[in-house]
């Protein structure tokens, strides 16, 4: 990996972390095409910890996130190309958390057309639930 490159996930887990030495230390990379889409899920307690941050590249889109339970409590977020979502708490465990597909994808009633997609994220360690 390139001196720049580990530099900026240095800073991504210091911004995003309380603690970044807890971070696993691979990140996950999506490339999603045009036409692609996230369908609405939370992430597994078995996989990461209690928060998820991700750097959104090469071109904007719509994050819908809905309570679990109660459908009427969403919240839609424009993710532009460098931006940093952090992911954590109640939002993480009580909301699911989708990229729109490109029909479906509007923020404050303005379409937000879809292209090509690319995603850093970085999660924390699982929390052992026998801990504590």
């Amino acid at each position: 990996m390139h001196r720049e490159d580990q530099q900026v996930l240095s800073h991504i887990r210091q911004l995003a972390f309380d603690d970044p030495t807890q971070t696993l230390v691979h990140v996950h990379v999506l490339d999603i095409a045009k036409d692609g889409y996230i369908k609405p899920h939370i992430d597994a307690i078995r996989y990461c910890g209690t928060t998820i941050a991700g750097l959104s590249l090469l071109s904007s889109c719509v994050m819908r996130f809905v309570h679990k339970d109660d459908k009427t409590l969403s919240i839609d977020v424009l993710l532009k190309p460098k931006s940093l979502y952090i992911i954590k708490n109640i939002i993480r465990f009580d909301f699911t958390h989708e990229i729109l597909k490109d029909q479906e994808s509007y923020f404050n009633n303005i379409h937000i057309p879809r292209n090509r997609r690319l995603s850093i994220i970085c999660r924390n360690m699982p929390v052992d639930p026998s801990a504590g």
